[in-house]
């Protein structure tokens, strides 16, 4: 239960004015393995084991015994954000997705965030403002490419988590179940809606091999809903599903939004009810599988801006720096045959080391050079000090366990095909095919 996790920590609003707002800085793969590491990655993932363990045992329709003015306030921010797909309708424009309504939706977003966050918050937590927008922005897709996924959803997540850490709300049972079963239900209503209205396009899509193709969230909260329950897994695939989790309610979504087959259109939804016998299964899988398919893809987080609330925690000193650990393994890996001149032009200068001020190279003189063996880029006999600890990858876990990668049979296996010599006849390619193995004394060249 909740009780058992460590408790989130606060950033007090005087710590907070002094923070610079955040920014995209995920740009290569590197960059998705540093966020990993930093400080703001694992107060998200505690923030969501919290908010999971929170509604264990608890159905829909909820009715919040305790709901605080933080509660009510926010759900006044979403109602009339609501209330805007009122204003603004959708343009008679022949497009598929994207209906360019929504620009102009996002557009009055944008230059309403401030006012909208001043009206939520209390006085005090106005220097936090600068800090939080950026993330209520990007929560209800892009307004470029008109689309909306998963990586948008999780920018709303980290919209609570901010407004968390600042104590705006209290990371207490009772208001994280809030934050759940009221606040996150009122936000993914406002999406689908958005998605109907202005056809949004789904972002980064996997097609049938993906869970969902706009949320991933409500999957996880609503298999802890049902996690201790007697209800089979199986159940999703019979309809009409009752609306009392987010996982029947997303169920009954792809239902109203797609047509035919359900193991068809939703294949993992389908292998995961006729595959996982329990919900606990179900619930602890979906959290690996969210950080490897969804905070684990550049294409999906590069969007998301962090720093500020969000610690981005990598300094330029930091040995794990993607510059610094790709330069560590060029060093450290070169293929024995490699001659001298094709490691010079193959690498800059200053990632081929030398043994004298004359510019010799660690290899022999000879022709041939020497033959050493060969070995994985994270096993070393005696690393230097400065390279010890960049040469050996870190894998920290933290308080999202990641998924194991597949070995073996993912290798690519493909055989090339036999090398057929050119000929200047098809007759003779022919008769060549046909022909008995040539005698030692022929002078037909041997293949």
């Amino acid at each position: 239960m909740t009780a058992a996790l460590p408790p989130l920590r606060q950033i007090p609003i005087s710590e907070a004015a002094r923070l610079t707002p955040p920014k995209l800085r995920i740009k290569t793969d590197d960059d998705v393995a540093c966020w990993r590491d930093t400080r703001g990655y694992h107060d998200y993932g505690l923030f969501l084991r919290r908010l999971n363990e929170s509604v264990v045992g608890y159905f829909l329709p909820y009715s919040s015994p305790s709901m605080t003015q933080a509660t009510t306030s926010i759900l006044s921010m979403l109602d009339k954000l609501d209330s805007w797909i009122n204003e603004i309708p959708p343009l008679p424009t022949p497009q598929r997705f994207g209906n360019l309504a929504f620009r102009t939706w996002g557009k009055k977003l944008e230059d309403n965030v401030d006012s909208l966050l001043t009206s939520l918050l209390p006085s005090e937590f106005a220097a936090s403002i600068p800090l939080i927008s950026p993330y209520l922005v990007t929560s209800f897709g892009s307004f470029t490419r008109m689309d909306y996924g998963t990586g948008h959803e999780t920018s709303f997540a980290l919209f609570l988590l901010c407004l968390t850490l600042i104590r705006f709300f209290e990371p207490l049972p009772e208001q994280e179940r809030d934050l759940v079963l009221v606040v996150f239900l009122r936000y993914l209503r406002l999406c689908w809606r958005l998605q109907d209205v202005y056809r949004l396009e789904p972002a980064g899509s996997h097609g049938v091999w993906g869970l969902d193709d706009y949320s991933f969230l409500s999957y996880i909260f609503g298999s802890a809903q049902l996690r201790e329950s007697d209800i089979s897994v199986t159940t999703i695939l019979r309809r009409p599903l009752p609306p009392t989790n987010l996982y029947f309610l997303s169920i009954s979504r792809i239902h109203e939004v797609k047509t035919g087959p359900f193991h068809e259109h939703s294949s993992q939804l389908y292998n995961i009810a006729t595959g996982v016998p329990r919900w606990a299964k179900v619930n602890s899988g979906l959290f690996k599988m969210y950080e490897a398919e969804v905070l684990g893809k550049r294409v999906v987080v590069q969007h998301i801006p962090l720093g500020g609330l969000m610690e981005w925690d990598i300094t330029s000193s930091d040995p794990m720096k993607p510059d610094r650990r790709t330069h560590a393994l060029a060093e450290a890996v070169q293929a024995p045959w490699a001659t001298p001149a094709a490691v010079q032009s193959s690498f800059p200068s200053s990632l081929v080391s030398s043994s004298s001020a004359s510019g010799s190279t660690r290899f022999p003189s000879s022709s041939m050079p020497a033959m050493a063996p060969t070995a994985a880029p994270w096993v070393t006999t005696s690393p230097s000090p400065s390279h010890e600890s960049s040469l050996v990858e870190r894998r920290v876990p933290g308080p999202i366990v990641p998924a194991s990668m597949p070995l073996g049979p993912a290798a690519n296996t493909t055989l090339r095909p036999m090398a057929i010599p050119r000929t200047d006849s098809k007759n003779q390619v022919r008769s060549t095919m046909n022909s008995s193995p040539p005698s030692s004394d022929s002078t037909t060249p041997s293949r």
